[in-house]
């Protein structure tokens, strides 16, 4: 259970009590679950082991949580008190995008004293976040209960992801291709929802940089693709040489302007004025956990950000291109650009050329067998409405912009399917139903995908941002 000791991840702890209860008691609580997150690798930030119990105690609480930034906050419940102080510190967590757990310690029925009375207080705090639209979640556990510390481990996470979101830049090159409005997006919502910010980066300026790829940097790359693949002597030189290019420019994008990820129009240009294909330069940008997507796809590119932050592995964007009911698994395919640690141990990682253009550079590899996990921000329709009951009649409530579309299931071992880079996957349900689930919901083409199980985690980042979720499987 412990996290990751190199960037830990870090919760804002405030143990809320009141003096005409136990305080001993309630300090002890306190004490006890701060050692409790400390051991499980956690930074534990805050105003110390003091109780927060007035309104200077308060005020040191809200000066610690503008000034630290923060994964979560924890609002420990040591003993009863109002809302007051709850409301003020979760609304400061609210517009960091900062998860809340309200944690109530049970009391024992002596049949003496009610020492903490500490359930009612997070009753009365979890009213208060509601009122004001504040999400949150909660544990009725001891202190030293493990499932308690687990469960913050993974709202912490959510919130790391979260917080990374909102100082990313995605860098879009080019527009998406006409008739591919899985790929549009809106750079408004997006800041709004997440605080993703979107750089607008015109083709032409790429392709000359590209073009203009000092011979160094091209080499530097070739070698590179080298030791990578087995049989980069089979291919085109020059167009090798071109995707080195591309790299390059890419590359230099992302450094120049602080991109966390790229959206990229990768053909017909590419292809037409370079003669090479961009997938290879791509997928070394997704090895370098800077996620990057075809067809200029800024919200696939944000949603394998979210899945990179959560699983510390590289993510990228697939299509679903096969469904056989006879084995019921699907494959997930795409030309070429899936991060090269990706491939199966037992399977050569070759150069290819694009199956349709016949171009070079990128990469040719089955997916390795694990379990993964799938997801996708999906466009809701827009201006849609949902009914919303209201005692006995149903009123309109606005749509959500989005939804968190998860999905989750087992990479196979398996020969390739397609030339490029493709997986066989077992669907947590039968990979039919998953179909028509995508089909009747119009989800886009491109599915990110990682490796591990963060469907949960997921689940905590939709309830933070306010989006509705919908299982694939």
């Amino acid at each position: 259970m412990m996290t990751d000791t190199i960037h830990p991840l870090i919760v804002a702890m405030a143990a809320i009590a009141r003096p005409t209860f136990d305080v001993p008691l309630a300090q002890a609580v306190a004490d006890e679950v701060r050692a409790r997150l400390e051991r499980a690798g956690l930074c534990v930030v805050g105003t110390g082991n003091s109780l927060i119990m007035d309104v200077e105690g308060a005020a040191r609480m809200q000066d610690a949580l503008h000034t630290t930034p923060s994964d979560l906050l924890i609002l420990l419940q040591a003993s009863f008190a109002d809302s007051s102080m709850a409301a003020k510190l979760a609304e400061i967590a609210a517009a960091q995008r900062m998860p809340v757990l309200l944690w109530a310690v049970p009391d024992t029925r002596t049949g003496g004293r009610l020492r903490l009375n500490s359930l009612c207080g997070v009753n009365l705090a979890g009213h208060a976040l509601t009122l004001r639209r504040i999400p949150y979640d909660y544990v009725l556990a001891p202190s030293e209960d493990p499932a308690a510390i687990s469960k913050i481990i993974t709202l912490a996470r959510a919130g790391r992801a979260l917080r990374m979101l909102n100082d990313a830049v995605i860098g879009l090159i080019g527009e998406h291709p006409a008739g591919f409005d899985t790929c549009a997006y809106d750079a408004d919502d997006l800041k709004a929802l997440f605080g993703v910010q979107v750089k607008r980066i015109p083709l032409s300026d790429v392709l000359q940089a590209s073009a203009a790829a000092p011979e160094t940097e091209r080499e530097r790359f070739v070698m590179r693709v080298g030791a990578t693949t087995t049989n980069l002597d089979e291919m085109e030189p020059t167009a090798v040489r071109g995707t080195a290019g591309v790299y390059h420019a890419l590359r230099r994008c992302v450094e120049a302007d602080g991109l966390s990820g790229v959206a990229v129009r990768c053909w017909p240009e590419f292809f037409t004025e370079l003669g090479c294909a961009a997938c290879g330069a791509m997928s070394f940008l997704n090895e370098e956990r800077c996620p990057a997507s075809c067809e200029a796809d800024v919200n696939g590119t944000v949603t394998s950000l979210l899945l990179q932050a959560l699983s510390g592995e590289p993510a990228f964007i697939a299509d679903l291109v096969s469904i056989e009911a006879s084995s019921d698994t699907g494959v997930l395919w795409h030309c070429g650009l899936a991060p090269v640690s990706m491939a199966d141990p037992e399977a050569e990682v070759l150069s290819a050329v694009h199956s349709n253009r016949k171009l070079p550079l990128l990469f040719e590899f089955p997916l390795k067998p694990g379990r993964v996990t799938l997801a996708r921000l999906h466009r809701n329709p827009p201006d849609g409405f949902d009914e919303k009951s209201s005692g006995d009649t149903k009123q309109p409530e606005r749509r959500s912009r989005y939804t968190l579309v998860i999905g989750g299931g087992e990479m196979v071992r398996a020969a390739k399917s397609f030339s490029g880079t493709s997986g066989v996957i077992r669907f947590d349900r039968s990979a039919t139903e998953v179909f028509d689930k995508i089909m009747r919901i119009g989800l886009e083409h491109h599915i990110s995908i990682t490796y591990g199980d963060q469907r949960e985690t997921l689940r905590h980042v939709a309830r933070v941002a306010g989006l509705p979720v919908v299982e694939l499987t």
